[in-house]
């Protein structure tokens, strides 16, 4: 309203458009990470007992020790370290992301997309949980999304009168 009163209408109209962009690119966000959790068939079994070594979750994986560490170069994962030897150990939860993302790979998810599938997941607390997150998400950005056209038509309506 400020660049309003002051003539400028131009910067208004960006501003509107910039939220409008913003409220797009977390709708998108949130489709994305809605359908990784569609795409997911089951959950993967518990790993009991010791944490797995690099090389013992990339044959469990079938992948290349490689992609596991790309994958924690990209955020996905987040081994412990051996305290004497610094080698990687992948606990219950580090292997439970791990088969998560060998299986947004194999469904064709790029990596930041799976990253961020997997931090939202952690957020969360887990599938259910992060369902029940998407649905209000969903309601929150369909709230917004109103309140923005809304808003634009009280805007117009005022600049009519102008």
């Amino acid at each position: 309203m400020r660049a309003v009163n002051r003539g400028d209408t131009e910067s208004a109209y960006r501003l509107i458009d910039a939220a409008h962009v913003a409220l797009q690119a977390e709708r998108d966000t949130r489709a994305e990470v809605a359908a990784a959790l569609d795409s997911l068939s089951s959950a993967p079994a518990p790993v009991r007992g010791r944490p797995l070594t690099v090389g013992e979750l990339a044959r469990r994986l079938g992948v290349h020790p490689a992609t596991l560490r790309t994958w924690e170069a990209e955020g996905i994962l987040h081994p412990d370290r051996d305290r004497a030897t610094g080698y990687r150990e992948y606990g219950p939860d580090c292997v439970r992301d791990a088969e998560i993302a060998r299986q947004l790979r194999r469904g064709g998810y790029p990596l930041h997309q799976v990253a961020r599938f997997v931090e939202s997941l952690r957020e969360a607390g887990g599938a259910d949980a992060l369902s029940t997150f998407l649905d209000s998400w969903r309601d929150r950005l369909a709230a917004r999304s109103r309140n923005l056209l809304a808003g634009a038509a009280q805007l117009d309506a005022y600049l009519v009168l102008l």
